[in-house]
């Protein structure tokens, strides 16, 4: 008889102990996949941030050179509705990025506001100076970046 219950006492631990192992191994495979996810969320968020942030800062180069050199009213005010709709374009992917990567916060948006600084640029050698801020601002924005994603959790 002691062996009997020293055998059901086994095979009910035994049982209790696969299901604890397999429940924790569910977990880890659930925090992996949500893990996966957000990598390749935030790695798509930066992907679209730095290319509207490039297309912004094309559009008000084209915007502010033709407002320097004194380009016809009509053209300036389409390159300025251009202007509007690529900064407009900027927010959602700096908000994703800011939220799947508080660290990453910062130099996103400081990317995003040395485009936008190219606004009312004085004379051209100043747009010139500030678009290389903006440039050097977005690959500062690359670097840490790719420091964010390497690093394990």
């Amino acid at each position: 008889m002691e062996d009997a219950v020293v055998a059901v006492a086994g095979t009910l631990l035994g049982g209790l102990l696969t299901g604890l192992l397999q429940s924790r191994s569910a977990r880890a495979e659930r925090k992996a996949a949500r893990a996966d996810r957000r990598a390749d969320d935030l790695r798509a968020a930066l992907g679209a941030l730095v290319e509207v942030t490039g297309d912004h800062r094309r559009a008000m180069w084209r915007r502010e050179h033709l407002r320097l050199t004194g380009a016809p009213a009509a053209e300036y005010e389409g390159a300025r509705a251009e202007s509007h709709a690529t900064r407009s374009a900027v927010t959602a992917p700096l908000v994703a990025v800011s939220v799947l990567e508080p660290a990453l916060a910062p130099v996103a948006r400081a990317a995003a506001q040395a485009a936008f600084d190219m606004r009312g640029a004085a004379d051209l050698d100043a747009l010139a100076a500030v678009r290389e801020r903006a440039i050097t601002a977005t690959d500062d924005l690359v670097a840490a970046a790719g420091r964010a994603v390497r690093q394990p959790d």
